[in-house]
């Protein structure tokens, strides 16, 4: 709105600031940190006095938490509330990209708060139907990949060069055209089109067969980070750490991707307009650091599932629209391993309690539940029970363990970003 507003007063005082997309980003990143901080505070007071708080606390199935019963949830309203008004003050509203961004925080939003009414307020343990989560983030994984085969702001130049006239540079750009070129790591020529893959069908076919094969990624992309989110957020402070984290590496990638002199020297698609995915990323970043403020150990309020799905969904969403989803599994490794955990100690789990012995891969799954727990207790409800990686058996408490994962999202930033250029 500020920026529309300025654009529309013109040569006023000041106005040229809002032409800055760095400018207008830290702007957003305080304002997102500020909001989340002082939202946070009287929204905590509002829950207490509504009596919402957490209250699906099983000694058999969550023994960690059944401490922070009563501890008020629903806190990703506040995350969701600290990144919307910045970017709708501080965003070009007009951007393809940023309303995808504010579509997908909406519909993400909207899932995540269902689930956890119905938990709340329905004494549902198990929430929102999960097929109804599923057709959720189906949806919204169409509606982006639809959006970027079809609108004609959504477009690219798949190459960049540059050279040296009159000592000025030069950058040359191939044609503007919708594409399904991305971005792989560790390769030489990292830039590599879907499309190719379906050669065989034809010059013809082969761009359709792409994407096709986009747009089904993307809901893949969506629903799998959004997963993986979610399982991650169960100790005070690990989601809203690793995320912010995760955040800022798609701020760098994005701000790359929207600016023709790092795409050309990065050798990474230029595309036009994604630059203002660092505004939205940077109110993403300053709400989820302000919302640490009050999430912390001891949190004082949980995000729940309104926080948890939306933050997983924002991140695929970004990582889509700039053509670097394949990246994911480097930026998101924590989320991924947490998401694997649970996969294979469930169905190796099934397996053998089906030839009736009971073997798990880990203590507890997510993985992060396996590093607080000892092996005794878990004996204690399951005495037949053989662990295959028991570790060092012993309890470490969850504050080191948010801070040990932090840093390990941090260590894969960093090379998520390096392989732009480690090729």
């Amino acid at each position: 709105m500020i920026y529309e507003l300025f654009q529309f007063l013109g040569d006023v005082p000041g106005a040229r600031l809002m032409t800055y997309i760095s400018f207008r980003a830290i702007v957003a990143g305080v304002l997102g940190l500020c909001i989340s901080v002082w939202v946070g505070g009287w929204f905590i007071q509002l829950l207490k006095r509504k009596n919402i708080s957490e209250t699906q606390r099983d000694e058999k199935t969550d023994p960690f938490n059944t401490a922070k019963k009563g501890v008020p949830t629903m806190g990703g309203l506040v995350i969701i509330a600290a990144m919307l008004i910045p970017c709708l003050l501080m965003g070009k509203l007009s951007n393809v990209y940023l309303q995808l961004m504010l579509l997908s925080t909406v519909i993400l939003g909207i899932i995540g708060f269902a689930d956890d009414y119905i938990k709340t307020f329905k004494k549902k343990k198990d929430g929102l139907n999960g097929w109804l989560k599923i057709a959720g983030q189906i949806t919204l994984g169409l509606i982006v990949g639809l959006t970027l085969r079809y609108s004609p702001e959504a477009t690219m130049h798949e190459r960049v060069t540059s050279h040296i006239e009159n000592n000025i540079t030069v950058f040359e750009k191939s044609p503007e055209v919708k594409s399904t070129r991305t971005t792989i790591p560790f390769v030489k020529n990292h830039n590599f089109n879907y499309a190719d893959m379906f050669s065989f069908l034809g010059e013809s076919n082969k761009y359709k067969a792409g994407w096709i094969f986009f747009v089904l990624l993307t809901v893949l992309v969506v629903a799998a980070v959004s997963n993986g989110s979610n399982l991650n957020d169960g100790m005070d402070g690990m989601c809203a750490g690793n995320s912010a984290i995760v955040g800022v590496a798609l701020l760098m990638l994005s701000y790359v991707s929207g600016n023709v002199v790092f795409a050309d020297y990065f050798d990474v698609m230029y595309i036009p307009g994604s630059e203002e995915l660092v505004v939205f990323l940077a109110a993403f970043v300053g709400a989820l650091i302000g919302f640490l403020w009050w999430n912390s150990y001891p949190a004082q309020m949980f995000m729940g599932d309104t926080g948890s799905l939306t933050i997983g969904g924002i991140i695929g969403v970004s990582a889509v629209i700039i053509h670097k989803e394949l990246l994911l599994p480097i930026l998101c490794g924590v989320f991924l391993m947490e998401s694997v955990s649970v996969i294979l100690q469930t169905q190796v789990y099934r397996f053998f309690k089906k030839r009736g012995t009971h073997i798990r891969i880990w203590k507890r799954t997510p993985f992060h539940d396996h590093f607080r727990t000892s092996v005794s207790k878990v004996l204690e409800n399951d005495p037949t029970c053989r662990i295959l990686f028991k570790g060092r058996g012993n309890e470490i408490h969850e504050t080191k363990i948010v801070l040990r994962f932090c840093i390990v999202t941090l260590i894969l930033a960093a090379l998520t970003i390096l392989t732009l250029k480690i090729r």
